[in-house]
């Protein structure tokens, strides 16, 4: 057997660089570093040998590089990936909250910290955490619960095994998620004498998977015995490929489709079938057709509680859910009739089976009815001096929207007003809201970039999630990498002002004004973000910040526009209720009165789904 002498880390490089997608491309593009003592020796020297083969990025924060990885991992449809490397301690431990937004969205990053050192001579070293009652553990333990795969690296043959390990699971569509590979310091540097062999390129293809018979039979005389079915389209039909025989399956047998916010853009917002965003922050078309449905047909959703209102939403006593899923832990969520397989494989199985079949379509005027909402509240104000809407910030971006636009947030106000009123065009929108994580968005901006080169992307962030993270403005800068960001200032956290408010609360520590202050707070956002490079202004109207977004597109560099809204209005129209725990003492009468409210709303809750 013929072999190599390399050391752990320059083995793992010349691994990584040879794993091919499905295209021959590189599966794993490259990888974001921030070095430490914990691994700038080690892989940093290995990834300085393999710079010309397999990309090394310099991120500004490790959470934000690894958020970047996990929005490329999301617009690539988990066809290709980035890896993540951090030094040992608070470097590592700042990926943990992005480890957890890719576990929950079921995304694929390959996460590699620094260790301690496996020999434990020098120890306790600098940032080590030592557990009193066991010596085995260190900070990187924090990523065991959100990651899909755990492993440490004691020794230089480890990663023979570990390696392929790691990509089975992020290839996986069922098991698809973080994966986290802790390398000891010390066995990073140390040599072995790996095969040859093990460094032959190697593609990786997702597997699609078919379902069992029986299940397919019982879900079909479903199908076939339903009324009024509902299709509620979920992220797996974009991860699948499936949006065109999603729209050929809806259109041929005349059953509506509603999308979640994972789901959305799987059909363009104008097909016929499409009948709209679903639950909390769905509308009123939709969420109408799914309070009536006798049949829920969950496609590659993993049914959250924004989507199922709670699990208030489906109000049909007779209805029944069947739950298409490539992972069956989703698919026998709250007793659904399962059917475990790929989205587009499912539907090609049911349309070959219900030819014929055909269900007679909601009224259309829920739809024109909705149409008429969403564009009233998107419309220009009139002149004047009052603060424009979110609303109205959403409907300028969307004036100024093109065909190659894609509109992407996280957290705070735009998840919601984008879900309900965004017109996307089919692969136009990006939300991360599974874990809402503020201080994705940006990060995230830069991650669809570089996976969609030719998107318009478009990032839409409140001031509260800027400021939280922010940094990888200055990254996208210097790497030429442009995009638009437009920062709606409502000065503090007004969604969460909004339901302080809602449930009774009283305005407290969300807006600025409302919180402890000695100073009023006056952050230029304009000089902020120009002091990091990026083009930057100030829109004072709806109709300059239109102009302001066709005049700085095409840039090279990320362009930031700033915008004052009106922290209070939201869109009234469509939703539906949603369970936040209200307190059931207090003082306050806003409250008691709320907790009224919550308690007829858990009347219409179904526990078992």
């Amino acid at each position: 057997m013929k072999t190599i002498r390399l050391t752990a880390a320059q083995a793992m490089v010349r691994w990584l660089a040879n794993q091919q997608a499905e295209d021959g491309t590189r599966f794993i593009e490259g990888i974001w570093a921030i070095f430490g003592h914990g691994n700038v020796a080690g892989l940093g020297e290995a990834l300085h040998g393999a710079r010309d083969v397999f990309p090394t990025w310099r991120g500004h924060n490790e959470q934000t590089m690894a958020h970047t990885a996990i929005a490329y991992a999301k617009a690539s449809k988990r066809r290709k990936v980035m890896a993540v490397t951090t030094s040992v301690g608070p470097g590592a431990t700042n990926v943990v909250t992005a480890a957890a937004l890719a576990y929950v969205n079921r995304l694929p990053v390959l996460i590699i910290p620094g260790d301690v050192f496996a020999n434990r001579a020098p120890d306790p070293v600098l940032q080590q955490v030592e557990d009193f009652a066991d010596g085995t553990v260190s900070a990187n333990d924090c990523f065991r619960p959100v990651s899909r795969y755990f492993d440490r690296i004691t020794r230089p043959e480890h990663i023979i095994t570990a390696l392929p390990r790691a990509l089975r699971v992020m290839t996986d569509p069922a098991d698809c998620g973080p994966v986290t590979l802790a390398f000891c310091q010390d066995v990073q540097a140390e040599a072995y004498d790996y095969p040859e062999s093990f460094f032959t390129p190697k593609v990786w293809r997702i597997r699609r998977p078919e379902p069992d018979q029986a299940e397919l039979e019982a879900a079909i005389a479903a199908i076939k015995a339903a009324k009024k079915p509902v299709i509620v389209a979920g992220g797996g039909v974009i991860y699948s490929g499936a949006e065109a025989a999603l729209a050929s399956f809806a259109a041929e047998h005349g059953i509506p489709v509603v999308e979640t916010q994972a789901g959305k853009s799987a059909l363009a917002h104008d097909h016929d079938m499409n009948f709209g965003p679903v639950g909390v922050t769905g509308s009123s078309s939709a969420n109408i057709v799914c309070e009536g449905a006798d049949l829920v047909i969950g496609l590659g959703t993993r049914f959250q509680d924004f989507t199922t209102g709670s699990w208030s939403l489906f109000k049909n006593p007779a209805r029944k859910i069947l739950a298409i899923n490539v992972q069956a832990y989703d698919a026998s969520k709250h007793g659904a009739m399962s059917l475990v397989a790929d989205a587009r494989v499912a539907l090609e199985r049911l349309g070959a089976a219900l030819k014929g079949v055909r269900f007679a379509l909601p009224d259309a005027k829920l739809k024109s009815e909705w149409a008429a909402a969403k564009a009233a509240v998107k419309a220009a104000p009139a002149a004047g001096n009052e603060l424009p809407t979110d609303m109205q910030v959403v409907g300028a971006v969307q004036r100024a929207s093109t065909p190659a636009t894609v509109v992407m947030g996280a957290a705070g106000t735009m998840p919601g007003e984008l879900h309900k009123i965004w017109d996307a065009a089919q692969g136009g929108y990006h939300m991360e809201y599974g874990f809402s994580c503020m201080g994705y968005e940006i990060a995230g901006a830069l991650g669809i970039k570089m996976a969609r080169p030719d998107a318009d992307v478009v990032c839409m962030v409140g001031d509260g999630s800027y400021m939280m993270a922010n940094s990888e403005l200055a990254t996208a800068v210097m790497m030429g990498v442009p995009f638009t960001v437009v920062i709606t200032d409502n000065r503090g956290y007004g969604c969460i002002n909004r339901l302080q408010k809602h449930t009774g609360g009283a305005p407290f520590n969300n807006l600025l004004d409302d919180a402890y202050h000695v100073n009023p707070s006056a952050i230029d956002f304009v000089a902020h973000a120009g002091s990091m490079g990026a083009r930057a202004v100030k829109a004072g109207s709806v109709a300059e910040l239109e102009a302001k977004i066709v005049e700085m597109r095409g840039g090279a560099v990320p362009s930031v526009i700033v915008i004052d809204t009106d922290p209070m209005p939201s869109t009234a129209a469509g939703g539906t209720w949603w369970e936040v725990g209200v307190p059931e003492v207090s003082v306050r009468e806003s409250v008691r009165a709320a907790r009224v409210k919550f308690e007829e709303n858990k009347q219409k809750q179904s526990i078992d789904g």
